[in-house]
């Protein structure tokens, strides 16, 4: 240690300060380093575990995890993109696909919020309309062709039900997944670990706290399957209406079933 701090002790002795006080100097100021260098070492280390537990869906600390570097990056791209002009509509796609990364086609209506955009995993034409919320504490996975009407709420994150120990600050992340061709209607609310499956309808303000199996029609709060979706339904258009004539020939001509 001498050899390191001794040529540090030339300007204390220049002030007239005596060695053993110079050295009692040099030494408080080696302890504040040393502690100073544990102190971000020990913060570092946290933010990997918690980053880590969510990854498993383990508990972290809310309060932590939001103040980590992705999730202030992700303000910053949320704030261009609820703020830019809503009739720049390439503008729009391009910070949609600087929040999400790899997408393809997607296209999201302003306003819209999550907490990370790097943990929301979209398929080709993905669509949500105004006001969608994806709280993506853990991963949120979603096929092709989904789209989601105005209002839409994806919560991956959850609390301790005991009130002492949700006022700990911990929570956890469960994964939600849905599949391809799913819609979902207006001011649906998907909860922690749900999985949709394929070719799924959701009513609007319905509650899912469940997974919902492929090829149905399910609503309610809690979310329930109706019916299953058949072939009946190619040329249904709203309740018993029928698709018209000319659209259907359209459709047919371009569509494959």
């Amino acid at each position: 240690m001498s050899g390191v701090f001794m040529g540090g002790c030339l300007p204390f002795a220049a002030c007239g300060l005596s060695k053993g006080l110079i050295w009692k100097i040099v030494i408080v100021l080696y302890n504040i380093l040393v502690e100073t260098a544990i102190k971000l070492s020990y913060y570092h280390s946290k933010r990997l575990k918690e980053k880590a537990k969510r990854q498993r869906g383990k508990v972290d600390d809310k309060y932590e995890s939001c103040g980590e570097k992705r999730c202030t990056v992700c303000r910053k791209k949320l704030q261009k993109l609820n703020f830019m002009d809503r009739s720049d509509f390439d503008g729009l796609g391009e910070a949609v696909k600087d929040l999400l990364g790899k997408s393809e086609g997607a296209f999201i209506n302003p306003p819209f919020y999550c907490d990370y955009g790097s943990h929301i995993e979209v398929g080709r034409n993905f669509f949500a309309n105004y006001n969608c919320m994806i709280l993506d504490v853990a991963k949120v996975k979603i096929g092709d062709n989904c789209q989601m009407a105005p209002n839409v709420a994806i919560y991956t994150a959850g609390h301790p039900v005991h009130p002492v120990t949700r006022n700990s600050a911990y929570e956890y992340g469960r994964e939600v997944t849905i599949g391809d061709n799913v819609w979902l209607g207006g001011n649906t609310v998907i909860c922690p670990g749900v999985h949709i499956g394929d070719n799924v309808v959701i009513g609007a303000g319905s509650v899912v706290t469940k997974d919902i199996p492929d090829w149905c029609i399910a609503a309610g709060n809690p979310c329930r399957v109706i019916r299953k979706i058949t072939d009946a339904d190619k040329r249904k258009l709203f309740r018993d209406e029928e698709i018209d004539d000319e659209a259907w020939a359209d459709i047919c001509d371009r569509m494959e079933f």
